[in-house]
């Protein structure tokens, strides 16, 4: 029997490779609305980025997240990430597959 492939993923910000399930995924929908994706799938241009305090710090203090998407991003979103962090990797108290 085969073993099932991980799919792996970077980090923008400190370039570490994880799962992808370790990690949550920045989106720019085609609307120009940049989002949190918990499933992975949404349709746009994503980011990857590590859910570690020093991460989403340096991500604010930086523009990586910005010239990635090729978007300004919100400071909701810098929110929501922190957010992640004091749920442990839940949003709205539901585990959204991350």
């Amino acid at each position: 029997m085969k073993t099932k492939k991980i799919p792996f993923r970077n980090c923008i910000i400190c370039g570490e490779r994880k799962p992808k399930k370790e990690m949550v995924r920045i989106v720019r929908t085609p609307n120009q609305e940049v989002e949190l994706d918990y499933t992975g799938k949404k349709s746009g241009r994503g980011a990857y980025i590590c859910i570690k305090k020093e991460c989403i710090e340096k991500a604010k203090k930086t523009d990586k997240l910005k010239d990635a998407l090729r978007i300004e991003v919100p400071p909701e979103i810098y929110i929501e990430l922190e957010n992640l962090l004091t749920t442990g990797g839940e949003a709205d108290g539901e585990n959204k597959g991350i």
